[in-house]
């Protein structure tokens, strides 16, 4: 019973929070990866042709960018700037709103091989160096190394780095890890399919292939979405998004809070514990004696009985209904 609730509760949520989006599905056919910013723009990333591309809700194409080499998208949440990572080329692009190369910054003079590179802000990089193992805090506006620290880390299965309040967050294919800059570990956990790290005010969150994961210090790695069928997911700060069956489909964050506040009541009911009901037994001969102080007290225990009729009334409606 308990499982045939949960399961009801779930098919509720879907229905009430998904929405398709007018996407062709020829745009969605090949997309090897999907971001969504804040504002409600979708950007395509193909590696068939090496092509990133953004558009608006409906569709409609606002700019698109051919790279010669595959490219890593950084994040999308400020359209403004958006960071390219390419391993092969040894470099980073800054691209704005209208998709149009701003900047770039070459690695290949400077350093030995860069295996990852994380855009902290608008001046600062933090570089991962596989030929010196080191971590380095390098400002791109004026070309100068800011700190240099040892990591000693394998970096064949690197899928993205991310630096925030001392602490160094490392994606690979099979786990997630953080160390500080000291190169302490502070965590470990295994995690498939990761893609990459959003950051959200403080909250560090996971992308993987078809769930979006977000580390709790108390909990670890906390699954806060997910949909095994989806071929690429992502979120923004209202709603997440996920490409199923080459159709793209948007979940409005608010619309899934409101059903979880709906059926927070029915569950707190339903682990509530049984209520024990009292005994009609009664001594022999005495079947018929009733006394002002047991008429007084089935008085007042009657509205009892008729409020939890009413709650298992309730309960089985709600049941029907879901």
């Amino acid at each position: 019973m308990r499982l045939l609730y949960i399961i009801s509760i779930f098919l509720f949520c879907t229905v009430s929070a998904q929405k398709s989006l007018p996407f062709d599905t020829l745009k969605l056919k090949e997309a090897k990866d999907m971001l969504a910013d804040d504002y409600g723009y979708l950007y395509i990333y193909k590696n068939k042709d090496f092509s990133f591309t953004k558009y608006d809700s409906l569709g409609k194409q606002i700019g698109k960018m051919m790279l010669t080499v595959p490219y890593k998208i950084q994040s999308v949440q400020n359209p403004l700037s958006l960071a390219l990572f390419s391993e092969n080329a040894q470099e980073m692009k800054f691209v704005d709103q209208n998709m149009n190369e701003i900047q770039k910054v070459d690695f290949k003079q400077k350093f030995g091989f860069i295996k990852m590179a994380y855009a902290e802000d608008l001046q600062q990089l933090w570089l991962l160096d596989d030929s010196t193992k080191r971590l380095i805090q390098y400002n791109f506006r004026n070309d100068t190394t800011i700190n240099s620290y040892p990591f000693d880390v394998s970096f064949d299965d690197l899928m993205d780095l991310l630096v925030y309040e001392t602490k160094v967050y490392i994606l690979t294919r099979q786990h997630i890890r953080i160390y500080s800059l000291k190169f302490e570990k502070l965590f470990e956990t295994p995690l498939e399919n990761g893609k990459r790290f959003r950051r959200e005010n403080e909250a560090v969150l996971v992308v993987a292939d078809n769930s979006i994961l977000k580390y709790d210090p108390e909990k670890g790695m906390v699954k806060i979405f997910e949909d095994k069928d989806a071929q690429i997911v992502d979120k923004n700060i209202l709603s997440y998004f996920e490409i199923k069956a080459n159709k793209l489909y948007i979940y409005s964050l608010e619309k899934i809070k409101e059903t979880k506040l709906q059926t927070e009541p029915e569950t707190r009911q339903e682990n509530a514990p049984p209520v024990t009901q009292p005994s009609s037994e009664k001594p022999a001969g005495e079947e018929g004696k009733t006394t002002d102080g047991e008429k007084k007290e089935s008085d007042e225990k009657a509205p009892d009985h008729t409020l939890q009729k009413l709650m298992e009334d309730t309960s089985e409606v709600q049941a029907t209904g879901v």
